[in-house]
């Protein structure tokens, strides 16, 4: 039997405000493909099929597009809610669509209710299990509050219904399992300072098809193949070395896995690059990155005048610009000891900060006028309170006599 498991489409999301959602549509247009070339017997969305709980309508229209065109192909849909879903929203009508073949899950009353599909080999029981949020769920569970028991708890139902119901098995799942490796746009789903479950949770089924880490990649410490599709499209710079994909799976009638990725379409390449402005804008080098989404960290030693400008004239899809000067003392942990020393002192403050953002001693001019600026600030708190001459002090409590009398003038 064979699928395509994907997972993380983040429907409605930007990257650093670049509207994603025509990349996001090419992507659906490519994937229905796929699994009709391939012939799948079902796609697996392993959660966050949104990229917030209320999502933007055309992020709706999207996904509902989605699933009517994979129904109309005759392709059986399993889909389970992610965190960034709102299980409620994304469930609803879910059973109305199982009458087409679109089986949206996203209860826990649902983990050991799945949907089965036959061939020649016999039964293949799919276990959607949605994202188990434990301050949610452990009630319910008679667990502790943490990943790693409601999803054990959760896995310990499917186990018992596969006693009673034997076949092969797949279990579609959203959560952070121990050795995956995460990235910076994945949302933190930590409790109590844990955010992952042991792999061993996924005992006694033969593919687990993972969403929530957004780099493609298989995860060690089961008897089960356990797999994270990865995102279809990439959603910050700390995945600029990913090769975006699905996983197009393969059971055979023992329960063997084999598997491959299909790249997904890529609507821009990534590019990371730092460097003087002048050699950014001059290097022949940086050519490859002219039309990327990029990030630039710009070393100069002063901060440049408008950039930003200056760099998308040849990087018109440049969409951060970082400023960290080369040299020495230009570290954070050096910047807070100049604060901590200066901290008395607050022409020496804005001269710290002078340095800090400009990369560089201020000029003469400028602390001129940060002197000044001190002066005339020092000059103005002491007129605003100065205290007229009827307000006295107590020597014995150190407090102003504050009474009706001596308080004439005081605004």
């Amino acid at each position: 039997m064979r699928f395509l498991h994907t997972s993380d489409w983040h429907l409605g999301r930007t990257f650093h405000r670049v509207d994603l959602i025509e990349a996001q549509r090419d992507f659906v247009d490519w994937l229905i493909d796929q699994a009709v070339v391939r012939e799948v017997d079902a796609v697996l969305v392993a959660g966050d099929v949104f990229d917030r709980a209320v999502p933007p309508v055309e992020a709706v229209n999207l996904a509902s597009s989605a699933l009517e065109r994979l129904a109309a192909a005759g392709i059986p849909v399993v889909v389970t809610a992610g965190n960034h879903d709102s299980a409620t929203r994304l469930g609803f009508g879910s059973q109305l669509a199982q009458a087409a073949g679109v089986h949206v899950r996203t209860r826990l009353d649902d983990v050991d209710r799945p949907v089965t599909l036959s061939d020649e080999h016999g039964d293949l029981h799919i276990y959607p299990i949605p994202y188990l949020d434990p301050d949610v769920v452990h009630g319910a569970l008679g667990v502790d509050r943490t990943h790693a028991d409601v999803l054990t708890a959760a896995m310990d139902r499917v186990r018992a219904h596969r006693v009673k119901n034997p076949g092969r098995a797949v279990v579609v799942a959203h959560a952070f399992i121990t050795g995956g490796q995460a990235s910076d746009s994945e949302r933190d789903i930590r409790v109590g300072g844990v955010h992952d479950a042991p792999a061993s949770a996924f005992d006694g089924v033969d593919y687990v098809a993972l969403g929530h880490l957004h780099g493609a990649q298989v995860v060690n410490g089961s008897t089960a193949t356990i797999r994270y599709s990865g995102s279809p499209l990439a959603y910050s710079f700390s995945e600029v070395h990913h090769r975006t994909s699905v996983t197009v799976v393969d059971i055979d009638a023992d329960g063997a896995v084999s598997f491959e990725l299909v790249p997904t379409p890529v609507p821009r390449r990534l590019g990371v690059v730092s460097g003087r402005l002048d050699d950014l804008l001059t290097d022949p080098n940086f050519a490859v990155h002219e039309d990327s989404w990029l990030h630039v960290t710009l070393t100069d030693d002063r901060r440049p005048e408008a950039p930003l400008a200056a760099l998308r004239a040849r990087f018109p899809h440049v969409v951060v610009v970082e400023f960290r000067p080369e040299g020495a003392g230009v570290s954070v942990s050096a910047d807070i000891a100049r604060m901590r020393a200066a901290a008395s002192d607050p022409v020496e403050v804005g001269r710290a900060f002078l340095a800090y953002v400009c990369g560089g001693e201020p000029s003469i001019e400028e602390m001129k006028v940060l002197a000044l600026a001190d002066e005339m600030a020092r000059h103005d708190g002491e007129q605003l309170y100065a205290l007229p001459e009827s307000v006295s002090v107590d020597s014995r409590t150190s407090d102003l006599d504050l009474s009706a009398d001596s308080t004439a003038g005081v605004g």
